[in-house]
């Protein structure tokens, strides 16, 4: 399963090596930002590139609006302290490309926050395929 996320680049990290196969990953994180009652609430999602896709994010200044597409992967381990079941869960980008069109590492102008042509139903300028708004931002209240 493919999803997608657009927000502004706000940290990158050095790529690192794992393991005698040198398995390589590298993190970035971008800000989203989500309107709920009037009030502007940003969120953090923290994702990874692996092996060759690792240098895309070069390409790419703090602060440029980016659209990232990835893919939610997931395992189970067993802890060996406690014999106890965990799970860690990973957004993989796959692809990132300019939000607006506009070539990687370019000055981009900011766009404003918000738009109201949103046929979602809300006033969020970020797009977010397969993205289940939460039940306090859907206004539906008869007054």
């Amino acid at each position: 399963m493919s999803l997608e996320l657009s927000g502004k680049l706000i940290a990158k990290y050095e790529p690192q090596e794992f393991g005698e196969k040198k398995f390589k990953t590298r993190e970035f994180v971008i800000e989203l930002a989500e309107e709920v009652n009037g009030n502007v609430y940003s969120n953090y999602a923290k994702m990874q590139l692996v092996q060759a896709k690792c240098d895309i994010i070069d390409r790419y200044n703090i602060g440029d609006a980016v659209k990232v597409s990835f893919n939610v992967r997931g395992r189970s381990y067993t802890d060996k302290k406690d014999g106890s079941t965990k799970y860690i869960t990973n957004l993989d980008a796959w692809r990132v490309e300019p939000a607006n069109g506009a070539t990687g590492g370019a000055q981009q102008q900011a766009a404003p926050a918000y738009n109201n042509n949103n046929a979602g139903g809300g006033n969020n300028n970020y797009s977010t395929n397969n993205y289940n708004q939460s039940p306090e931002a859907v206004d539906d209240l008869p007054f």
